[in-house]
């Protein structure tokens, strides 16, 4: 059983460009019910401006969470069998996401959206859960990475030159 995690309650953490949100999220706890894991991997997807983004051609049912506040979840099918997880950055209307891309949990390292989902049993009914008032499921403190690699984002087709992946350096968790 996870014992309860000082929980990140303030909208202003969330409420950032995707890019610093993205890279603040590496080193910081996920808490999904009885599962605690420090986040290692992410990546940003900036909206409408951002040909990567499921937001890129606007408002649909799918991204619709992109549009909402800050700090909720986003979740999403992906090949028909994966779901992943994100969690909603900036204003609301400025559709942003950052995608959950690895957890270090103890005695398994989930290195993918899919399994990690996979594993904590993540799925659609996530979809919009707000991390700012959730007692189960939140982001808490965790540790702090010195050193955290910036690159392109893998898995994608459009605007691949960004270095909007964010992933701790080896050997720091």
């Amino acid at each position: 059983m996870v014992t309860k995690l000082t929980s990140i309650r303030d909208p202003n953490f969330f409420n950032r460009p995707v890019t610093e949100v993205a890279n603040d999220l590496i080193g910081k706890r996920f808490v999904y019910y009885n599962f605690s894991g420090i986040i290692t991997e992410t990546e940003a997807y900036g909206g409408q401006n951002d040909d990567a983004s499921h937001a890129s051609k606007g408002l649909t049912l799918r991204n619709k969470a992109m549009f909402g506040p800050p700090g909720h979840i986003y979740v999403y099918l992906i090949y028909g069998m994966h779901y992943c997880l994100n969690v909603v950055t900036q204003e609301e209307g400025s559709p942003s996401a950052v995608l959950i891309r690895g957890l270090l949990l103890p005695h398994i390292n989930l290195n993918g959206p899919g399994k990690i989902c996979k594993f904590l049993g993540i799925s659609i009914k996530e979809y919009g859960l707000n991390l700012l008032n959730h007692n189960y499921v939140y982001i808490a403190q965790g540790i702090q990475c010195m050193h955290i690699k910036a690159t392109p984002r893998i898995g994608i087709k459009r605007a691949t030159d960004r270095l909007w992946r964010f992933i701790v350096v080896q050997n720091e968790v």
